[in-house]
């Protein structure tokens, strides 16, 4: 029996705005993670080995840093004579043309395109997670079921229930769903993985489309998912691994934390599901006689002369003698020179921290709590302190 033919649409155009200057130049799913990685990788990656060899990246913002990343599609078996690799930008001149509001406009826009396609399954997944799923086995149930719609769900912490759309489920049904609510009725969340019977939910979407008038169509928790929940074509897919939205600067640094937990929560070099990337060649990493690292991981291209612990040095980065790295994140290129502390921080591409700087620490109270970032290229003075701390 031949496989389902089935599609993966990454919805990868989102603004990327609660990463706040981690997006300032670059797309969300291009955003570096663990090193060597970009979070794009991880739904790539699942594609990968859930043997599924057409997947579609819709984006909008920044998509020169994306298609970088991208390129042919070649680490994630996808530089295919047919099927493959398949960027979708925001186009003009046709009645579906324009800027994108939401997943559901998106969705829409390019419904005509996934109807040429003819897929069995639509698998509908975001790029601000970090997670392995075999989307094949989704399918399958999906298929066996005759819903409209498989969500994938994960319980996360009550706390932040209220950022996705929370679920209430009976023996494997979905019998409610509300997006983003100000008071969550529970801890079971949808993940942002759904696979979609096309058909009548494309049929639905155009309803749902034509009601909304000039307003448009805005994300698909807020319209498409809630009317297949009252019309009882809902169920879920339970997940019960490690799944962490990185999609803030918070929840981005806890992730990379993560990592470094012991044991990890996660591996991303696992042999047995590896997350692919586009890797540019960097040569081994260096550590100079007197360096001190502890609990970190050191990509490729890094050079530490310094102390570093429970930190993720990105290719490029480099700590200098004297100077101490502390629970943090460097992304590529980014300089801490002598004498300088960085501390429960992210450095952005190409930042430079200046001798006897200080970045961070308990007493950096900023816009994302005791997390501090800063912007691609920037420089710390000498001997500053950044944030600068508040007058008394």
């Amino acid at each position: 029996m031949a496989p389902p033919r089935t599609l993966v649409l990454v919805l990868a155009g989102g603004a990327g705005g609660r990463l706040q200057l981690l997006t300032h130049d670059r797309a969300k799913p291009a955003v570096p993670f663990g090193g060597v990685n970009r979070l794009i990788d991880f739904p790539l990656s699942n594609c990968l080995h859930s043997g599924i060899a057409d997947v579609w990246v819709s984006q909008q913002f920044h998509t020169t840093s994306l298609n970088d990343h991208l390129s042919s599609g070649r680490p994630w078996d996808l530089d295919r004579t047919t099927g493959g690799l398949l960027v979708i930008p925001p186009h003009q001149g046709t009645a579906r043309g324009g800027w994108h509001a939401g997943t559901a406009d998106s969705l829409w826009r390019n419904a005509e395109l996934v109807r040429e396609f003819g897929p069995d399954a639509l698998v509908v997944v975001s790029a601000d997670a970090v997670y392995r799923l075999d989307y094949a086995d989704v399918v399958a149930e999906h298929l066996a079921s005759g819903d409209a719609v498989t969500m994938v769900t994960t319980r996360v912490d009550p706390a932040d229930a209220g950022r996705y759309g929370v679920v209430q489920a009976e023996d494997g049904r979905i019998v409610d769903y509300v997006y983003k609510p100000d008071e969550p009725r529970g801890d079971l969340v949808s993940n942002e993985v759904f696979v979609l019977d096309p058909g009548p939910v494309l049929d639905l979407l155009e309803e749902l489309a034509a009601d909304a008038g000039e307003d448009g169509l805005t994300d698909l928790g807020y319209e498409l998912l809630p009317r297949l929940v009252e019309q009882g074509r809902a169920r879920e897919h339970r997940f019960d691994g490690y799944w962490r939205d990185v999609g803030t600067v918070e929840s981005y640094w806890e992730g990379h934390m993560d990592l470094l937990a012991g044991p990890p929560r996660i591996v991303l070099d696992d042999p047995a599901w590896p997350v692919r990337t586009h890797t540019r060649g960097w040569g081994a990493a260096r550590l100079h006689d007197g360096a001190e690292v502890s609990d970190a991981l050191v990509s490729p291209g890094a050079t530490v002369a310094g102390s570093v612990s429970r930190s993720v040095l990105s290719p490029g980065a480099v700590v200098e003698a004297g100077a101490t790295v502390v629970e943090s994140v460097l992304l590529p290129g980014a300089v801490v020179r002598r004498g300088a502390r960085v501390e429960r921080s992210v450095l952005d591409d190409g930042v430079e921290v200046g001798p006897d700087a200080q970045v961070g620490g308990p007493g950096a109270v900023t816009l994302v709590g005791l997390r501090t970032t800063v912007g691609a290229g920037q420089r710390v003075p000498q001997g500053a302190v950044h944030p600068e701390p508040p007058e008394d």
